[in-house]
Formats: C-alpha cells, sequence, structure tokens
C-alpha cells in the first residue's frame, strides 16, 4: 500500500516517484589542494569542481542534445511533473515490493532542483534515479521508458544514453548498452587529472584494443581527440540510504588503507571521505557529485548555486530505500520481525558499524525466523519456509567461508593469499553490505580472465559490446601482482582517476539494498539476475555452492 496515490495532468493514473542523487564531481585527493582557476566552468568557484570536470564540460557542451519528449507512465517520475512525494510509498519488483520512505515528509517536488530539469538535455537528478527502482535505474524501466516515448525521452540523451554522441539518434542499436545492460556511458580525461587541474603522470599506457561504441577512437569524442577522453560504461548506483554510504566513521581515515595513499578530502569540513559515493571514488562528496552530474550528465554549462546544492544534498540524505514485502516472506516491516530488514528499519539504523562480527551483523537478523513450526495451513507453512531459506541465506553470507585469491586491493593488505574468509568480510558495512573503509578493490567483473566476455566462435552471432583496453605498465613501475605488466581490462576503474597501475578494474562496491528492484548488477551490468550474481563468485573464488546455498543466498539478497 502507500499513503498517497499521484496521478498525473494526462489522467494517465496512479504514479510514484522519487529521487536520483546525480551528484558529482572531485576527488579531491589530500586536504591541501592548491588553488585553481576554474574559469573553463562558467560560474564555478575554485574549489567546487575537480580537476577532471572542465574537460569533461568541454565535451558535454560539444554533444547534441537530442530530440526529447516526455510521455506519462504509472511509474515514471518525468522532470518537473510536480507531484508531491509522499513520505512512504511502495512499489512492486518481481520479489514483492520496494519500500521508499521519505523521513524529511511529504515533499513538494515542484521547483525542487532533484525534481527540475537543470540542464540543457532535459532531464534531472530522478531521471536515473528512479524511486520505483530503487533511486537507481533497472533495464526494465528503461526499456519501458523507449517504448513509452520511442526513444525521445531525455533518459536517451546523446550524451551518455547513447553508447556515442555521434551515432544516429533514435536507432536501438545506438542505445544498446543502456537498453541491453543499463549503461551509461561515462567519459573522463586522459591522461588524469588532480584535484588541482594539473596532469597526473599514469603509471601505464592505455591502447584501444576493441572499440565496438566508436566512441574511443572517434575524432572528437575519443582518446586521441584535440579534447582526450576515454569512455568506459556503468549502472547509475543508488541515491538512498546515504547516510550510511558517507559517514566519516570508522574505516574512514586520513590514508587509504588498502593503498596508503590520502584518502579525498571534503572540501568544507576537510574531513576525510569515505570515498564510496561513486564507481571510481572522483568525488568526495555529495555536493560535489551533483556539481559534476549536472554539468556531465545534464549538459549544464551555469553554476548550481548554494541554495540549490543545498536542497539536494538534504533530500538525498533523507531518503531510505529497501524492500519492503517479500512476495514469499511476507511483511518485512512486521513487529518482531527481523531488525534487519525492511526500509523503516534501514532509516532507523546507526551508521559507521562493522558489521563483519558477532556484534553488528551486516544485516541483523536478531533471533526472528528460527526453527518456524510446521503448520496446516499451505498459505503460512509457504512463507515460513521462505522465511527460513532467507535466514539461512544470511548465515551463509556471515559465516560460510571460501579461500579468496588474486583480488587487487584485498589479499595485498595483509590478509594473505589466498585468504579464507566470507562474503561479510568485504561487504562489512552493518545494514548496508557495502565495504565500510575507503577504497576499492577489483574481483574481476572488469580485467581479464574474469571479465564476462561473449564467447568467439563461428556459432555466437552477438560480438563484444564493452570496449576492451590494454594496459601496459611502465618501465620502473611494478607489475600488477596478479596480471603481470600486461593485461586486459572493459573499464580501468579508479586508475582513470589515480593513473595507478595496481588501480586498473578496480571499483567501489555497491551497497546491497534495494537489488530486487535495480537489475542488473556489478558496475558493467555484466549479471543480470542475482542468481548470476552468486554464480560469478562461485566461479571466481571456486567455493562450491551447493544449488540449495545459492537459493538460500538469492532469496537472502532479494529480501534486502
Amino acid at each position: 500500500m502507500t499513503d498517497t496515490k499521484r496521478t498525473t495532468s494526462s489522467g494517465a493514473g496512479d504514479r510514484s516517484h522519487v529521487l536520483k542523487a546525480l551528484v558529482l564531481a572531485a576527488a579531491l585527493a589530500a586536504a591541501a589542494a592548491p588553488a585553481r582557476d576554474d574559469s573553463r566552468v562558467p560560474g564555478a568557484s575554485k574549489s567546487e569542481v575537480s580537476g577532471h570536470v572542465p574537460d569533461q564540460n568541454r565535451q558535454a557542451q560539444r554533444a547534441p542534445l537530442g530530440t526529447t519528449q516526455t510521455a506519462p507512465a504509472s511509474r515514471w517520475w518525468a522532470p518537473g511533473d510536480g507531484v508531491p512525494l509522499p513520505r512512504y510509498v511502495t512499489y512492486p519488483n518481481a520479489f514483492g515490493q520496494l519500500g521508499v520512505l521519505n523521513t524529511g515528509g511529504t515533499i513538494e517536488t515542484k521547483g525542487h532542483p532533484f525534481f527540475e530539469p537543470i540542464g540543457q538535455n532535459g532531464r534531472a537528478c530522478v531521471t536515473c534515479h528512479q524511486p520505483a527502482d530503487a533511486m537507481s535505474l533497472s533495464v526494465d524501466t528503461i526499456r519501458r521508458r523507449w517504448e513509452e516515448t520511442g526513444g525521445k525521452d531525455p533518459l536517451f540523451a546523446p550524451i551518455d544514453g547513447m553508447n556515442c554522441p555521434h551515432l544516429p539518434q533514435g536507432d536501438p542499436a545506438s542505445h544498446s548498452l543502456l537498453l541491453e545492460r543499463g549503461l551509461f556511458r561515462i567519459f573522463l580525461p586522459w591522461p588524469p587529472k588532480a584535484a588541482d587541474g594539473s596532469v597526473i603522470e599514469p603509471e601505464f599506457t592505455i591502447e584501444v584494443v576493441r572499440d565496438p561504441t566508436g566512441c574511443n577512437t572517434h575524432p572528437e569524442y575519443g582518446l586521441s581527440s584535440p579534447n582526450p577522453m576515454i569512455s568506459v560504461y556503468r549502472r547509475p548506483r543508488v541515491a538512498a540510504n546515504l547516510r550510511y554510504v558517507t559517514h566519516q566513521g570508522f574505516g574512514v581515515f586520513s590514508f587509504i588503507g588498502k593503498n596508503g595513499l590520502p584518502a579525498s578530502r571534503d572540501p568544507e569540513t576537510g574531513l576525510p571521505s569515505a570515498m564510496n559515493l561513486m564507481a571510481d571514488a572522483r568525488n568526495p562528496t555529495l555536493a560535489t557529485q551533483a556539481i559534476e552530474a549536472a554539468i556531465t550528465h545534464m549538459q549544464f554549462n551555469g553554476r548550481l548555486d548554494d541554495a540549490r546544492l543545498r536542497r539536494i544534498v538534504e533530500f538525498e540524505r533523507q531518503i531510505y530505500v529497501a524492500q519492503t514485502v517479500h512476495s514469499g516472506a511476507g511483511d518485512l516491516n512486521e513487529p518482531g520481525g527481523p531488525p534487519g530488514l525492511g526500509v523503516f528499519n534501514v532509516a532507523n539504523g546507526r551508521e559507521g558499524l562493522l558489521g563483519n562480527n558477532t556484534t553488528n551483523f551486516v544485516i541483523p537478523m536478531g533471533e526472528a525466523w528460527k526453527d518456524l513450526p510446521a503448520s496446516d495451513d499451505p498459505e503460512v507453512e509457504r512463507r515460513n519456509r521462505m522465511r527460513e531459506s532467507i535466514r539461512r541465506g544470511h548465515d551463509i553470507f556471515m559465516f560460510r567461508t571460501f579461500w579468496i585469491r588474486d583480488s587487487m586491493h584485498l589479499n595485498t593488505v595483509g590478509l594473505g593469499n589466498p585468504a579464507k574468509r566470507t562474503c561479510a568480510t568485504c561487504h562489512g558495512m552493518h545494514m548496508m553490505g557495502m565495504d565500510i573503509a575507503n577504497g576499492w578493490m577489483d574481483i574481476g567483473t572488469t580485467n581479464l580472465p574474469w571479465a564476462r566476455e561473449e564467447r568467439l566462435d563461428p556459432w555466437n552471432d552477438r560480438k563484444p559490446q564493452l570496449p576492451l583496453f590494454k594496459i601496459t605498465c611502465k618501465e620502473g613501475v611494478p607489475p600488477h601482482p596478479f596480471l603481470g605488466r600486461v593485461f586486459y581490462t572493459q573499464d580501468p576503474g579508479r586508475a582513470l582517476i589515480s593513473g595507478k597501475c595496481n588501480d586498473v578494474g578496480t571499483i567501489v562496491m555497491q551497497q546491497f539494498r534495494g537489488l530486487a528492484a535495480r537489475a542488473p548488477y556489478f558496475a558493467n551490468g555484466s549479471a543480470a539476475t542475482l542468481r548470476e550474481v552468486v554464480d560469478f563468485y562461485d566461479r571466481r573464488y571456486n567455493i562450491g555452492f551447493t544449488d540449495q546455498e545459492r537459493e538460500d543466498l538469492v532469496n537472502f539478497l532479494s529480501a534486502l
């Protein structure tokens, strides 16, 4: 149920909405970065944007805007819709219902900078951070929106909603990565830029081996253009539960524990940043992220004033999402249920806690759903068996050990290689299931040989969709400890920001909440289902899950 129903002016019926934390820019490395002139970004002050953003702005302003059209839809929050967002609203998904809770109460979206178009292409933050998709964006929603608007929604803007801006607009093939894997183009300058705009000398060379989108070799948008850029393709992250994600507490220090380098700092407070907001940790705060997002994703060429930034950040800090009803287990918010499930428990939880221990579990289950008695009522019996499966999945996540090996910034931080650990070793943030410490890892989602690749044989007519880069660590630089001096990646990840050879392919992990509402998974959308997520880890680390363990893990993840 929902607190309220929304009706469009066109009479399209019930609709529900929420947000996006399209917040963007800065990896502002150490606390005392030298001042710089940001005149290349109109209206920007010296501390508002990271060094890479002016280059991004130049490309964003040259890319076509596209022809946009907004059509009514039952679940879609269109920019400028002006319908109030209720305190609590639910959305159905394949596993039950997602709950979206706004702890600030009902909010008027008319005139609100999260919900209103900011740039030139008709997008708002909410475009890519839809409430029904756990403040992210599912591929099912993307495809539905394509059908509803004939591909003319601002969502499909050429700047990043196409494989490359030069391709024919309106052709599904030009938007294939978005339509098939939910991926947006992320374009970053090469060589990397420091927080002050100075060039970082990279520890490796990068060569385009495969360019199916044509963007990395394009004369205007690519690596050899007058404004050299590398294009990679990533999923939008969840713009909710951010009180946990941005917490500057446990595990957040002046130096990054995984590599010993200085942590990025909050330009307002000077405190070290958790660096968990983005896949490559290039922005330290919600405000800097919002600025970059406006410039890149929305093609904004002005200034996001303090008042609008403050409203965006305030809104993002009061939005929570989590599965609230499970189709098999029932109401996840019911009294006496597991204290780690349901959106109300998420909103009331404590941030900054390590959950990889028996004092504060990652997803606390308490004593609920243990040894439930058999029932003569088939529905109750079915519900109880699912609850027991979810409980077993939790225990597998917390306690099932396996050997983790050859994972950069995990097996290199003193744990040994291999290290006998559990899922909760890395996914240790209490209530969120992401890493509580600042930093990034390579588990094999983007680097070969582990990354998903289409089979190259005469019987497979599907071609590789993602670019492929050859990485060569320069002489005098230690080779990658697990991949050597020459290796291949679909996405260099953090290395596009740091220039470090050992950072190639490393990605900041995402939170676990609202998984049922936002398939596909991993930063590159390489897992279409939760079962594929489990299967990837099983293959990558040779875990040997039984069929029952796989089922229990999927049920557990679907309840988050």
